[in-house]
């Protein structure tokens, strides 16, 4: 199994797409969210991620930046199905804030030509915390991040060979869901900028963490492998680089911080 990261920015970037990724078996693949535009088009299509291959997507909020690009990818299932391309079924799983907004958004954009697939082939699924997802010889166990911006859920997933993957969507890993990402051998997870540059980006009044505030976060929960997306672009040319020397300071598993369309091995 592999992890491609479609996009690795906050919100308002220029530089890089939305904060989004793809966990693959073969050429089949789960997306979770899809940025804010059609540029999710170009990311998969330069990963070589292709639509009659996605079945099932996880959307974990509502903000623009991860649910405005699932408009788009259904518009691409629905043609998909439409010329006879596409086989099976496609589901969105999202909680009923998130499924509120993007349906009817869905129906509003879409024509009758294509909306027409919407709860025959195309389904929009309410989850809840503690459902309990299966794809891809996943299961995925749904919880609220518990956000105080948005509701948000994340999911602890026991990929196939028996790791576990934790997703905490774009905000800090609050205390009270530590044990769906303790000992994980995989943590994805918000880091929005350096804790020495945290005077010029202000994580914490936007309700996020720095690299270091996240490497110690990973360090007491006994993760083995930290991933850092959803950061700020000002300093993407040195990014790489710098977030990882500052999360090697707090912690000692192996650091991940991916540029766009960048595999990794799970």
């Amino acid at each position: 199994m592999k992890l491609t990261i479609l996009g690795t920015g906050n919100a308002m970037v220029t530089r890089c797409y939305n904060t989004c990724f793809a966990l693959s078996e073969g050429e089949d693949f789960l997306l979770v969210d899809a940025g804010g535009g059609n540029g999710i088009l170009r990311q998969m299509a330069d990963a070589g991620l292709t639509f009659p291959h996605l079945h099932h997507l996880f959307l974990t909020h509502a903000h623009t930046d991860h649910l405005l690009g699932v408009v788009w990818v259904v518009r691409a299932v629905a043609e998909a199905i439409s010329k006879g391309k596409y086989e099976g079924e496609f589901t969105v799983w999202g909680h009923d804030v998130a499924l509120g907004v993007l349906e009817p958004l869905c129906r509003a954009l879409l024509p009758g030509k294509l909306s027409k697939h919407f709860g025959a082939r195309i389904h929009f699924t309410e989850i809840r915390p503690g459902d309990v997802l299966s794809c891809l010889g996943m299961e995925l166990t749904v919880f609220d991040i518990l956000s105080t911006k948005a509701k948000q859920y994340g999911f602890r997933a026991v990929l196939p060979d028996g790791q576990v993957l934790t997703c905490l969507g774009d905000e800090p890993c609050n205390p009270a869901c530590f044990d769906f990402a303790r000992n994980a051998d995989w943590l994805l997870t918000e880091a929005f900028c350096l804790y020495e540059d945290r005077d010029v980006f202000r994580p914490y009044e936007k309700h996020h963490s720095t690299a270091l505030d996240a490497a110690k976060m990973a360090t007491e929960l006994g993760v083995k492998n930290l991933v850092l997306y959803h950061t700020e672009d000002k300093t993407i040319a040195t990014r790489k680089a710098r977030y990882t020397a500052e999360a090697r300071s707090a912690f000692t598993g192996a650091v991940y911080v991916p540029e766009d369309l960048e595999t990794i091995a799970l």
